[in-house]
């Protein structure tokens, strides 16, 4: 297989900026940045490579939770990097991704966020008040990388900076 992608950690001022936006309650961000498990895969037949919850954190019924990895990912040209719930949460727990497949594109690295890749769930569950525990450490999404191709006519020359919706921005 070819090599084509490396996982690196963010810097801890962009971590701590985009943590404490959504979990504002964290009394230790250096504890949680320090535990961030770089994303791996689990066989050598796996093709997706597991992203870990940074920390405990609990996801409600019916609401959605923003998680800041700690993690970017410098991919090669022609590459892009999807994001997909890990299975067994979505059989046991309807969770879903909010933006239903998370892309991230090579470019995406040079970002003033520094790339950082955040994953958005939600669960959909059917009994009331159910909740999903995730436990700092535990596998809750993964990446896989997939070549593209692009028409013979292609002219683009715009350059990202940004994550949602920054390549419509003009």
């Amino acid at each position: 297989m070819e090599k084509i992608a490396a996982f690196e950690k963010v810097s801890f001022e962009q971590f701590e900026k985009d943590w404490m936006k959504n979990f504002p309650e964290t009394t230790d961000v250096k504890a949680v940045y320090d535990a961030i498990k770089m994303p791996k895969r689990a066989t050598t037949g796996s093709a997706g490579y597991d992203f870990f919850a940074p920390a405990d954190i609990t996801l409600e019924k019916g609401k959605s939770v923003l998680i800041p990895t700690g993690i970017r990912s410098k991919i090669n040209d022609g590459w892009v990097l999807k994001i997909y719930p890990r299975s067994g949460l979505g059989f046991k727990h309807r969770v879903q991704l909010d933006n239903t497949v998370g892309i991230i594109d090579a470019d995406y690295y040079n970002s003033s966020n520094e790339g950082h890749i955040m994953i958005k769930l939600s669960c959909d569950a059917h009994d009331d008040g159910h909740t999903v525990e995730l436990t700092g450490g535990d596998g809750f999404a993964q990446g896989i990388f997939l070549q593209f191709g692009i028409t013979f006519d292609d002219d683009t020359d715009g350059v990202r900076n940004g994550g949602f919706g920054s390549t419509t921005q003009k």
